[in-house]
């Protein structure tokens, strides 16, 4: 079974690209992250022609998230248990969350929040919406220890300084701060590894480039796009890899693919 996880930047624009990289791979199931639609916009017919089944969840250009599998997709969640909200005066769930069970593993379409920057109410809501899915995690794992769980997506946080280009850079800057790294941790403590970092060692192994000042051809970027596996997914773990080529090209997403390869 090979699954993967790709923030497209809107699936509009990027539809041929992800039903090409569902070929290319031979993928079974793809996460999808920043859709940039209503579900009645998404792209659905290109995938179903393909032989997959799709869930989505989105509201406007913002967000969005979606899992498109041809190995079953059932018991779809929306948002997690104790998902932040947020916006004034009306916070409201954003479209950053989606999970189903695919080929008999949980797996999770996750846009954690961007933080914008430091002191911003929006970092407040970044951390508080890592520490609802720590919890939750924590919770289905406590419920049922075997299952198999994947917790896929752009996390928007670069847990160690091998993760981004520059350190001196990124000081003072979102994404690396002490209070994201630690609530990123406090997800694998809770049982969730990062199972593709022993097929990707760094430094110097990215997923994300900036469209700006030449990030992609200057290899100055950041690795902000994970899969976290439960222990009895981590244990089916048999590869790994960043498709960097997908970066490449006119109308490339900012972000590339990260691909799993389980066991049976």
């Amino acid at each position: 079974m090979r699954i993967a996880t790709w923030n497209c930047n809107s699936i509009r624009s990027r539809v041929d690209r992800a039903v090409a990289l569902l070929e290319r791979h031979d993928l079974d199931v793809l996460a999808l992250q920043e859709t940039k639609c209503k579900d009645e916009q998404f792209p659905l017919q290109r995938f179903t022609d393909a032989g997959y089944e799709v869930a989505m969840h989105g509201f406007s250009q913002w967000n969005g998230v979606a899992i498109v599998s041809r190995v079953g997709l059932a018991d779809v969640s929306v948002g997690f248990e104790g998902m932040p909200t947020f916006g004034e005066p009306d916070a409201a769930a954003e479209a950053r969350a989606l999970g189903a069970t695919c080929g008999g593993v949980r797996l999770w379409s996750l846009y954690v929040p961007n933080g914008r920057e430091l002191g911003h109410p929006h970092l407040a809501y970044k951390l508080a919406w890592l520490d609802a899915l720590r919890a939750a995690g924590s919770s289905w794992l406590a419920a049922d220890p075997d299952l198999p769980v994947a917790l896929m997506g752009d996390w928007n946080v670069a847990p160690t300084d091998d993760d981004v280009w520059s350190t001196e850079f990124f000081e003072g800057k979102t994404h690396v701060s002490p209070p994201e790294r630690e609530a990123f941790r406090g997800v694998v403590d809770a049982g969730f590894a990062d199972v593709v970092r022993p097929f990707t060692p760094g430094p110097g192994v990215f997923t994300y480039w900036d469209y700006t000042q030449l990030r992609f051809p200057k290899k100055q970027g950041m690795r902000i796009d994970f899969c976290l596996g439960s222990p009895a997914f981590a244990s089916r773990v048999g590869g790994a890899f960043i498709d960097r080529e997908e970066r490449k090209g006119k109308g490339a997403s900012d972000h590339a693919p990260v691909v799993v390869e389980l066991q049976p």
